[in-house]
């Protein structure tokens, strides 16, 4: 069994405690087993479970695992402290809000033996899952991701970082990328940003992708990909899965834990996590200069 806890009870810590204390049967999330939780408020027992603190935490024993659940821009110091303390960590996507850090990250992970896992929940969506699927096999001609949504609260990093999920969406259908440019619009009267970044394929195919977020903005993604063969416009509707998100993900770090995932699939996942975050920070780059 692998003892857990969890830092930031917002609604993805709520999630991870829930899951842990009802996993799905005959899964590796069999093997979690939730310990605590910490919090920088104090609180009372959440689903029965109480809070201790981040010093017991990597302290004790019988504590194997921690799962970050805070705002992105204190993931970095959570994650680098567990890893010290040599705890395996599932971090909330983006694991921090620069590459240089997340690489060093992932060397100290290596160097303790330990796992590092980076939440990306929206790879396994059944959208997605079939968006994938009518991509396979077609010839890129031009392309755009253009999200919409509400405004963050502070401490969710500059818009290529909060947003990492859509870059992530486009490295995984089409490769590595390269960014050609990238601009920011804001208006701090109404909290309205607008990212747009230019980006292009390894056989330089251009594709753009749009951030944008307002007070009144719905929360949706629209796609304009021109094939050789097709243009696909819209997301293809899918079944909800009968295995939630984060469940999903519980999994995945638990069977990591296990062994149960090959050295080459983990080496793939963190160059795909590694570029993200490159592109994202080369973005903000150029959006600032």
């Amino acid at each position: 069994m692998f003892g857990a806890v969890v830092v930031g009870i917002g609604t993805a810590g709520w999630v991870r405690i829930r899951d842990m204390l009802a996993p799905l049967p005959g899964s590796p999330a069999e093997k979690l087993n939730v310990k605590g939780f910490i919090s920088r408020r104090s609180l009372d027992t959440q689903q029965g479970v109480s809070q201790i603190s981040l010093e017991e935490a990597k302290s004790r024993e019988d504590i194997h695992a921690a799962f970050i659940c805070t705002e992105n821009a204190s993931h970095e110091d959570y994650v680098r402290s567990f890893l010290q303390a040599g705890k395996h960590v599932c971090v909330e996507y983006p694991m921090t809000l620069s590459y240089k850090a997340a690489a060093e990250l992932w060397d100290f992970a290596q160097e303790k033996g330990v796992i590092l896992h980076e939440e990306h929940i929206e790879l396994l969506t059944e959208d997605f899952k079939e968006l994938k699927k009518e991509v396979e096999g077609k010839v890129l001609q031009e392309g755009t991701l253009h999200f919409t949504g509400g405004v963050l609260k502070p401490g969710f990093g500059f818009q290529a970082f909060s947003g990492i999920a859509r870059l992530t969406w486009l490295v995984e259908l089409f490769g590595e990328l390269s960014v050609t440019a990238a601009t920011m619009e804001e208006d701090s009267g109404t909290n309205y940003s607008k990212l747009t970044a230019k980006l292009q394929t390894s056989d330089n195919r251009p594709l753009t992708w749009i951030e944008e977020r307002g007070p009144d903005l719905p929360r949706a993604k629209n796609i304009n990909f021109h094939f050789d063969s097709c243009t696909l416009t819209q997301i293809p509707p899918a079944p909800r899965a009968a295995v939630g998100l984060f469940m999903q993900d519980l999994i995945q770090f638990s069977a990591k834990l296990a062994g149960q995932v090959s050295p080459e699939e983990l080496q793939r996942e963190r160059t795909r996590i590694l570029h993200c975050l490159q592109l994202a920070e080369r973005i903000q780059q150029l959006c600032q200069s």
